[in-house]
């Protein structure tokens, strides 16, 4: 079965990679960013090699969004961001093709132990399994 795994962020994350730190984000170091870059292209890496890999990638900051919803004359409505009210969004994923919920969870266990900055905030992976046909809702 095909699962996305998601990891979450926010804005203030990726501006504290970049050197801006706020009450939710420390800095991140140049050696604590290539950690997480070697940590992650590892899973990748190991996930490739196991013929479970379908698909990685990370996103950009939120604040490069762009929202499109149809408004109340139909017509669309599109808001660039960044968003203020929104809190933690995408900023990567794997597609994985695996035996089982129970191997993708592993998956995701180890995505959790990423190194990074004292007080990093830590979000929750989330898995989602991939819908097979129209049936399997």
């Amino acid at each position: 079965m095909k699962y996305l795994v998601m990891v979450q962020g926010t804005q203030a994350d990726y501006e504290s990679m970049r050197g801006k730190a706020s009450a939710q984000a420390p800095v991140w170091s140049e050696q604590e960013l290539q950690a997480m870059y070697a940590y992650m292209g590892a899973i990748s890496d190991d996930l490739s090699e196991s013929g479970e890999l379908v698909d990685a990638q990370g996103l950009v900051e939120p604040a490069q969004t762009r929202l499109v919803s149809r408004g109340p004359d139909g017509k669309a409505v599109i808001t660039d961001g960044p968003y203020s009210e929104t809190k933690e969004l995408m900023a990567g994923y794997w597609v994985v093709d695996c035996a089982s919920l129970e191997r993708v969870t592993e998956i995701a266990e180890r995505v959790t132990r990423c190194p990074g900055p004292e007080g990093l905030t830590e979000y929750p992976v989330v898995i989602r399994r991939i819908q097979d046909g129209a049936g399997d809702i």
